[in-house]
């Protein structure tokens, strides 16, 4: 038996017959001769069965795994501990093999999956609806201006430096060709200036605070970038919270100033930290968006995860993709409908309120089984273990005397601080050489935050581990 299936040269005579060709190389003469490869791939030799599979076991044994290694890198992506139940029920086929319900009707256990998802996250994030998820936190915050954009009918966002860096670089892409204006809001002591944030809401006095739009479109047949003026007014402010920098901003207030200038409230929110901090729909937020990969998504190597996008009942038909919805058949009995598809394969593209046309239903699946598994108690517990453990960190690394402090504010699971002897980047490396991986070095998105170091404390971590952690940061180990 083949295990790949190969074709023979039989077979390959017989299907270049068939379609009326006299080679394999005929089926390329439309590529040009100059830009095809005239060489035989360098490969080498093939190996048996037994001798290729020895060869990739090698190659896998030289990456470094968090099954193995201690991890204390998070920057939007974190080791959090799994259940073996989501991977027990995703790996099922009828989930595992299911993509996009085309005929949803018929697909009932896909879409009561998905159901259950959209209640979840409302309940998480206190809001009214959810759509069946996004591809991840990026473009669920992305969309989420959009949906500000189209409910507003303004063209100007503000985003707060503490929002994920690549966060905002995915927003500045989706505003390049959509007309609209981005201006990002400063930071002072880690978390999102206010007053720089009410002087931009109030027009041209907001001039004083140095703020500059990045993102829309310049020139001939789009709009200059500048400060928001007072007549054009904002669609929305964007804040983060946790931030970027894992510190605890005021979301009440950002979201009471950006509705006394008539913008909506878009929260960039941890679904963990939700367990134990004001979820959006308690402030008031508009819009509530975020990624879902601490909710029983491995990390794989930086994807495939999935974001949440939730809004208030007013802004249910400006979400982009899909939403389900329960009703009952003619015998009354319970099931399951996609009761909106605002996506351009189900309607006029002119009418679409976004080109994205999936949702990533595998992994909310994982994130439906894991709040299931873990309950309120048990999401809560997480949250608190993460809370306790990384401050428990900060404040072993601070006595060290080899970090100092960086910010004041309160933080959940990620905290700041300076090394203050050597750079971060010597710090990781003496790490890793000891079995751990270490954390994230700022200056790489923030320019005036030199050999600040980024680092995360799950509930994963234990007290020896973290103990050690610090011990090899500090200069000890080997």
């Amino acid at each position: 038996m083949y295990r790949y299936i190969p074709n023979t040269r039989e077979d390959q005579e017989k299907m270049l017959s068939a379609i009326g060709a006299g080679s394999i190389e005929e089926l390329f003469s439309d590529i040009p001769e100059d830009i095809r490869l005239d060489r035989d791939l360098q490969l080498p030799a093939a190996m048996s069965e037994p001798e290729l599979v020895s060869h990739m076991r090698t190659i896998a044994s030289e990456n470094v795994s968090t099954a193995d290694h201690p991890c204390f890198l998070g920057a939007g992506a974190y080791d959090h501990f799994i259940p073996s139940v989501v991977g027990h029920v995703i790996s099922r086929s009828e989930f595992y093999t299911s993509y996009t319900p085309y005929q949803p009707e018929i697909s009932q256990g896909m879409l009561q999956a998905i159901f259950e998802y959209q209640t979840m996250i409302c309940r998480l994030t206190g809001m009214d609806v959810s759509n069946a998820s996004m591809y991840d936190g990026a473009t669920a915050l992305a969309e989420a201006a959009l949906m500000a954009v189209r409910g507003t009918g303004r063209e100007k966002v503000l985003v707060s430096q503490g929002v994920h860096p690549q966060y905002r670089e995915v927003l500045r892409t989706y505003a390049v060709h959509a007309g609209i204006e981005i201006a990002e809001i400063g930071l002072t002591g880690g978390t999102t200036d206010l007053d720089e944030l009410r002087a931009v809401m109030s027009g041209p006095d907001g001039a004083a605070a140095g703020i500059k739009a990045t993102g829309g479109m310049s020139g001939e047949g789009g709009k200059t970038a500048g400060i928001p003026a007072r007549d054009t007014g904002v669609a929305a402010v964007i804040m983060q919270s946790p931030n970027f920098f894992g510190v605890i901003e005021d979301m009440e207030s950002a979201t009471a100033l950006a509705h006394e200038y008539g913008a909506l409230s878009v929260a960039c929110v941890d679904p963990v930290s939700l367990a134990i901090l004001q979820p959006p729909g308690e402030y008031g937020a508009d819009i509530a968006a975020g990624d879902g990969q601490p909710l029983g998504n491995p990390l794989n190597y930086g994807g495939p995860h999935f974001g949440f996008l939730a809004a208030n009942q007013k802004l249910v038909r400006k979400m982009p993709g899909r939403i389900v919805g329960q009703t009952t058949d003619s015998e009354g009995r319970r099931g399951f409908v996609l009761t909106l598809q605002a996506r351009e394969q189900h309607i006029r593209r002119e009418k679409a309120v976004s080109n994205i046309c999936s949702n990533q239903a595998l992994n909310a699946l994982a994130a439906t089984v894991y709040l299931s598994v873990m309950g309120r108690q048990g999401l809560k517990q997480v949250a608190e273990l993460c809370l306790s453990k990384s401050h428990y960190a900060y404040s072993k690394l601070l006595a060290s005397g080899r970090f100092e402090k960086v910010h004041d504010a309160p933080f959940f699971r990620e905290f700041v601080v300076r090394a203050v002897a050597e750079p971060v980047e010597a710090i990781n490396k003496r790490l890793l050489d000891n079995g751990i991986i270490g954390g994230f070095a700022l200056e790489r998105h923030y320019p005036g935050m030199e050999n600040c170091w980024l680092v995360a404390v799950t509930e994963k971590r234990t007290r020896q581990e973290i103990d050690k952690f610090v011990e090899v940061a500090a200069g000890g180990g080997c």
